[in-house]
C-alpha cells in the first residue's frame, strides 16, 4: 500500500476523497438521527392521541375490544354513546385494557387495529404473551421501544382509565419510521460511494493537472543531472521557464529555487574551470621559469666538463651555475610561500613599526636605484600595525623593486604610510590597459609597458596573498604619469 500511493498525486486523491467521504458520513449520520428524531417524535404524537382516546371508554374490559356487550353497539365495539377508541385510528395501532380494581376478576384484554372488509377497520386479539410485555410497562403515559412477540416493535404508552379501575395502554408500530430512515441511510450510503467515485475521478484530474508544472520542473533537473560536469569548461544554460517561478505559488517556489541553485552551481563550476586554468598556467609558467635555469647549468656544467684544463672556462662555469641556482631559489621559495599561503597557514602576529620598517626599505631603494628619485611621507606619529614583520617587509620591498624595475630613470617614487596601511605611487608610464586587470596574477608581466629587468611575474601576486593572509585588500589604479598600489590591512 505504501508503494502504490507513494506519488504525490496518489496521497492527494487519497486524503481529499477521504474528506468527502468523511464529511459525507457525517452529515448523512446527522441527517438520519435528525429524521429518526423528527418522525419519532410525531410517532409519539400520535401514540399519546391513541392514548387519550383509549382512556375515555366507559370501564370494562369489553367496551370497545370488539366484544360489545349490547345487540345495539356499533361494529367493532363500543358503548351505548358510541364512543368507539377504534374510530380516527391508523391501521396497527395496539390498544389493550388491564384490571386494577374491578369487583370481578377479568382477563386483560387488548387489540390491533387492522385493514378489515369493504374498507370498515377490523381487529386482532393481542396474545397472551404480549399482554404480558405491555403489562410489564410503567404507567405513566410516556411512550416507550417495546419489542412484542409476533408484531415486531412498536412505540407503547400507559395510563389509568378516567375512574382509576383499569390501566389502558395505546400503541403504533415503529415499521415506517424504521422504513423511512432505513431508506434514508440506504441512499445516503449510495450517494456517499457516487460521491466518493466522482470525488477520486475528479480528484485525480484536477491534482494531476495543478501538479503538471512540477513534472516540468522535475524535466528541467533531469536535463541538468544528464550534463558532463566532472571536467572541462562547463555552461549550465538550462533553466525552469518563467512562467513556472512566481514565487506566490508553491511550484513556482520550486522553480525560483532551483534556478537559484543552477544559478550557482553553474558560478560554481566557472570559477571551478577559471581555477583549473590558472593552475595549469601556473604549471605551464613554472615549468618554462626553471627550465631556462636547469638548461644553463646543464649548458655550463657540460663545458666545465669537456674542458678540465681551462680554468678560465670552468670558473665562469661555476659563476653562472651559482646564479641560475640562486634564481631557481628564489623562484622556489616564492612558490613555496604561495602555496603556503594558499593554504590558510597562519603568520605571526605581533606589533609592527611600519614607519621603520618603510624607512628601511626606501634607504636600500636609494641605494640600489640612484637614478629614480625616492621620496617618503610619513605622519607625525609612529605607524603601527599588527602582522608578520617579515612578511610586510617582503610586501614593501617586492613594491619597489616593481617600481624601480619596471619605470626608467628619472621616475619619481612615493611611499606613504597610513595608520591602516601604505601607498606607492610612481609617475612611470603605468600598466598597459590589457595588463592592469591582471596585475596581482602570478607570473603576470607587463613587458610591453615596463622594461623587464629578471623578473618572473610573482612579485605582484606575492603582495596580494600576504595581504591577503593580514585580512587586508590590494588595489591597483594605474594610468600613463600616474600609478597607484594602495595597500590596506585588516
Amino acid at each position: 500500500m505504501r508503494g502504490r500511493f507513494a506519488s504525490l498525486t496518489s496521497r492527494l486523491v487519497v486524503t481529499a476523497v477521504t474528506l468527502v467521504l468523511a464529511t459525507s458520513v457525517l452529515i448523512g449520520v446527522v441527517t438520519a438521527l435528525t429524521v429518526r428524531s423528527y418522525l419519532g417524535g410525531q410517532l409519539d404524537d400520535d401514540v399519546r392521541a391513541a392514548l387519550q382516546r383509549a382512556e375515555r371508554v366507559p370501564d370494562g374490559p369489553f367496551f370497545g375490544l370488539g366484544q360489545p356487550p349490547f345487540a345495539d353497539d356499533p361494529p367493532g365495539g363500543g358503548g351505548p354513546d358510541g364512543d368507539d377508541p377504534s374510530r380516527g385510528q391508523s391501521v396497527g395501532t395496539l390498544t389493550a385494557f388491564f384490571e386494577q380494581y374491578a369487583d370481578y376478576d377479568a382477563d386483560p384484554t387488548g387489540t390491533v387495529l387492522t385493514q378489515g372488509q369493504r374498507g370498515r377497520p377490523g381487529d386482532s386479539t393481542l396474545s397472551e404473551k404480549v399482554l404480558d410485555r405491555i403489562d410489564d410497562l410503567p404507567v405513566d403515559g410516556r411512550p416507550r421501544e417495546v419489542d412484542l412477540p409476533g408484531l415486531g416493535s412498536y412505540r407503547i404508552a400507559v395510563s389509568e382509565t378516567s375512574t382509576g379501575s383499569y390501566k389502558v395502554a395505546a400503541g403504533l408500530p415503529t415499521d415506517d419510521v424504521d422504513g423511512v430512515v432505513t431508506t434514508l441511510i440506504s441512499t445516503e450510503a449510495l450517494l456517499i460511494l457516487l460521491g466518493a467515485m466522482m470525488a477520486a475521478i475528479a480528484g485525480h484530474s484536477v491534482v494531476r493537472r495543478q501538479l503538471r508544472p512540477l513534472t516540468e520542473v522535475a524535466e528541467t533537473a533531469h536535463s541538468v543531472a544528464e550534463l558532463p560536469l566532472d571536467s572541462g569548461e562547463i555552461g549550465v544554460t538550462e533553466r525552469v521557464p518563467a512562467h513556472l517561478t512566481d514565487v506566490r505559488t508553491e511550484v513556482g517556489q520550486v522553480g525560483a529555487a532551483l534556478n537559484t541553485l543552477l544559478a550557482h552551481v553553474e558560478t560554481s563550476l566557472d570559477a571551478r574551470h577559471a581555477s583549473e586554468q590558472r593552475v595549469r598556467q601556473f604549471v605551464a609558467d613554472a615549468s618554462h621559469e626553471l627550465r631556462t635555469p636547469l638548461t644553463t647549468i646543464a649548458g655550463y656544467t657540460e663545458l666545465a666538463r669537456r674542458r678540465p684544463d681551462d680554468s678560465a672556462a670552468g670558473a665562469m662555469a661555476l659563476a653562472k651555475v651559482e646564479e641560475e641556482s640562486a634564481r631557481m631559489t628564489a623562484l622556489v621559495e616564492d612558490l613555496l610561500l604561495l602555496a603556503r599561503l594558499d593554504s590558510g597557514r597562519p603568520l605571526e602576529r605581533e606589533d609592527v613599526d611600519l614607519t621603520r620598517l618603510l624607512v628601511e626599505a626606501v634607504s636600500d631603494a636609494r641605494v640600489l636605484a640612484p637614478d629614480h628619485q625616492w621620496r617618503l611621507e610619513l605622519p607625525e606619529d609612529i605607524v603601527e600595525v599588527p602582522g608578520d614583520a617579515l612578511r610586510l617587509h617582503q610586501v614593501v620591498t617586492n613594491l619597489l623593486t616593481n617600481a624601480r624595475k619596471y619605470t626608467p630613470a628619472g621616475t619619481t617614487v612615493t611611499v606613504t604610510a597610513r595608520p591602516d596601511g601604505l601607498t606607492v605611487h610612481d609617475d612611470g608610464p603605468g600598466f598597459p590597459p590589457e595588463i592592469a586587470p591582471h596585475a596581482f596574477e602570478r607570473f603576470a608581466r607587463a613587458d610591453a609597458g615596463r622594461n623587464r629587468a629578471g623578473g618572473v611575474g610573482l612579485g605582484l601576486a606575492l603582495v596580494e596573498a600576504i595581504t591577503a593572509a593580514h585580512g587586508g585588500t590590494v588595489s591597483l589604479d594605474s594610468r600613463p604619469g600616474d600609478t597607484r598600489i594602495d595597500v590596506r590591512l585588516g
